[in-house]
């Protein structure tokens, strides 16, 4: 990191351009996978069946927003990072740290959510732990959890497995979560009936598995939105992807709020829209299950050729968007934090 970067700011939490170089610069190397390849959930070598593994932390800010709260996200988004390598969730850990002064309604509320949660996603709360820190030192709760999965299925579902030609599917519109944010903080004075998308996706990955279709990847669109995802993914493939910009969906009043407040709604948080990559023949069959839950799914690009590595602009910009009059530029991977406290 340079000398300018020598000490950790919001933006290494933002999913963007210094998240990924605190990744590759400091925690790879320490404890990273010996391919360097990145994915939601550990896959875990074990006698019997296989298994998956993930933890996470939430620190959104407000504590409750239109759609969800803290508690509900730090259940669904662990269960959702299990469905992301087509695990199903049996076991959840909860570790809560709070702020002294926080009133134990707060609290009971975030509890009674976090609950309802587990049992929507039939996952139960298995073990857990709390810390108290002084006033002023949080932002009076912050979760981690961690949830164990298992694996019901023959595919390998992982960022290796994408290739030249496969499709880009989401899920669904983009940028509700972010939205939503905006509009609980009230000091920014904006107004929008959205809620977030806060969901789980495990019963649509499911449906896509029972249809039998050859699912390459699978990538939720949290933290960074689909401009970090799609880096992610294409620096693990060693491909290029190219996004059409006008299949994107974007909910006009996100899009709105973006342009008010010069946000890049692609790099918008979401807490239910996922990316979908397979093979060409599996595409329309993947849309119409993914349809038939959200008309807004769409097939939004195609996997391109490998990375030319030799080639800055191929190796740094390894995703591109195509506007309506064709013409092609770089998606460009934000350097950070758009909103602290998203999620």
């Amino acid at each position: 990191m340079s000398s300018a970067e020598a000490s950790i700011q919001l933006a290494h939490g933002g999913g963007g351009r210094l998240s990924q170089q605190l990744i590759q610069e400091l925690l790879l190397p320490a404890f990273g996978p010996a391919d360097g390849v990145l994915h939601d959930a550990a896959l875990l070598s074990s006698p019997g069946r296989q298994l998956a593994f993930t933890t996470d932390s939430y620190v959104v800010r407000p504590l409750f927003f239109p759609g969800g709260d803290i508690g509900r996200m730090a259940v669904i988004g662990s269960a959702n990072d299990l469905a992301m390598a087509g695990a199903r969730p049996v076991a959840l850990s909860l570790a809560l740290i709070l702020e002294e002064g926080l009133p134990i309604s707060v609290l009971r509320r975030v509890i009674t959510s976090i609950r309802s949660a587990a049992e929507l996603c039939g996952v139960p709360v298995l073990t857990g732990d709390t810390k108290v820190v002084e006033r002023g030192k949080g932002d009076g709760v912050f979760i981690n959890t961690s949830a164990i999965g298992v694996v019901d299925h023959g595919l390998h579902i992982h960022p290796s497995k994408v290739q030249p030609g496969d499709a880009v599917l989401v899920s669904g519109d983009l940028g509700r979560h972010g939205l939503a944010i905006l509009t609980a903080r009230e000091e920014l004075g904006l107004r929008s009936a959205l809620e977030s998308d806060l969901a789980p996706l495990q019963p649509a990955v499911e449906e896509l598995l029972a249809a039998g279709l050859d699912l390459h990847c699978l990538r939720d669109l949290t933290r960074g939105g689909l401009a970090s995802a799609s880096h992610e993914i294409a620096t693990a493939a060693g491909c290029r992807i190219h996004l059409e910009e006008d299949a994107i969906p974007l909910h006009p009043a996100v899009r709105a709020a973006c342009e008010l407040l010069g946000l890049d709604p692609l790099a918008m948080a979401n807490e239910g829209r996922m990316l979908v990559i397979c093979g060409p023949k599996d595409a329309p069959a993947a849309l119409q299950q993914l349809q038939a839950r959200d008309a807004k799914a769409r097939c939004i690009g195609v996997v391109g050729e490998p990375i030319d590595h030799q080639d800055p602009l191929s190796s740094r910009h390894p995703v591109s968007l195509r506007n309506s009059l064709g013409v092609e530029r770089p998606l460009e991977l934000g350097r950070g934090e758009q909103l602290p406290r998203i999620c």
